[in-house]
């Protein structure tokens, strides 16, 4: 959080802290780059502290961790670096957007995606059957093979029962790793990792949807059913800690965990959470559990507005941040900023975190 300045300050208030210029040398792990880049400034220096703020997380026994998962990144190169924090237990609770859980399923069955050029003929691309993703091609056949795969789960559902994305995903991640197919919904549901994803339809799941209607079957996703599961998971926490790549619905749908869980219960209280805010004197009967760890890596800009942007000193006047807690948000590529973080994390934790266990309460 920014600095508090007051009719008090004075220049020694301000200089704290030399700036340390980086020194050419190798051999260097990335952890000690990401310490000395800790010592300069602009996103050099917030990066660093995201990884020291993700250290802190990953010690704190009382947190649970809520990773919120968008963009095209699957498409990357990202997507095992997902797997890898969900192997690690450096995730308890998922929200992508379905594309990345989807996408990454296209790799996972031995397929590719093409490095390309944002520069390329896009009717000849059209033409020859290939998506561009930035600079990035996917071919159509792959894309329609991955589609049809889930049409095939999902032909294996009960048409009878409304399910929350959650149990789709939990049952998906199940059938695809009997298969041997290590996606990302496969790795969480082995490792005990719910996923949640409220935008689900909009993503090759609801094209899976579609073709499993064709030939006769209908999907039910009940979104609100979702929502409660999501909050209903509130009873089991202590402290929260959430990590955005990129913001959109899984930035919004995480961070009303710390608001709006309340108005599941009359009394406006989740059940066995403590140290709940509210705000005295307003006639406003809501209780908050604001977050305290907070991690965003973006592109986007604070001054339009937008979700994605928005910045967690906005976000304290909600109760959805916690002034005093740790938070920092890095404005960058997160194909630049996620194999850092990753390889720096490796290096410096070394070990399995335990991991919340939701088994008894889904």
């Amino acid at each position: 959080m920014a600095d508090k300045i007051n009719n008090e300050t004075t220049m020694d208030d301000f200089l704290k802290k030399k700036v340390k210029a980086i020194e050419v040398e190798a051999p260097k792990t990335v952890s000690q780059l990401l310490s000395e880049m800790a010592e300069t400034g602009f996103q050099g220096k917030s990066l660093a502290r995201v990884v020291d703020v993700l250290e802190q997380m990953i010690n704190d026994d009382d947190v649970t961790i809520l990773l919120g998962y968008t963009g095209s990144l699957s498409t990357t190169g990202q997507w095992k670096i997902i797997n890898w924090l969900i192997e690690n237990r450096y995730v308890d609770i998922l929200v992508p957007t379905g594309a990345n859980i989807s996408e990454d399923i296209i790799d996972a069955m031995g397929f590719d995606y093409w490095q390309g050029s944002q520069l390329a003929d896009n009717e000849t691309l059209f033409r020859e059957g290939l998506n561009r993703y930035y600079d990035v091609y996917g071919k159509e056949t792959d894309y329609l093979v991955m589609t049809e795969l889930l049409a095939e789960f999902i032909l294996t559902l009960d048409e009878s029962y409304n399910y929350s994305s959650r149990e789709l995903l939990y049952l998906c991640g199940q059938w695809l790793g009997e298969k041997n197919i290590q996606s990302i919904v496969a790795k969480a549901a082995q490792h005990g990792v719910p996923i949640f994803c409220p935008a689900i339809a909009d993503s090759p799941y609801g094209d899976a949807a579609l073709i499993a209607k064709s030939k006769g079957f209908s999907l039910t996703i009940d979104a609100i059913k979702d929502y409660v599961e999501f909050m209903t998971l509130g009873e089991t926490v202590k402290d929260t800690a959430v990590i955005y790549i990129g913001g959109g619905v899984p930035k919004d749908f995480i961070q009303l965990f710390a608001v709006t869980g309340d108005l599941l219960y009359k009394d406006r209280h989740v059940p066995n959470r403590v140290d709940g805010l509210n705000r005295k004197g307003t006639g406003v009967s809501e209780t908050y559990y604001p977050h305290k760890y907070a991690i965003q890596i973006t592109t986007d800009s604070p001054q339009w507005g937008g979700l994605s942007g928005c910045t967690f000193e906005e976000a304290v006047s909600w109760g959805k941040e916690d002034p005093e807690g740790s938070l920092v948000q890095c404005y960058c590529d997160a194909t630049i900023a996620l194999p850092l973080v990753s390889h720096a994390l490796a290096e410096r934790v070394g070990k399995k975190r335990k991991g919340k266990d939701f088994s008894g309460i889904l």
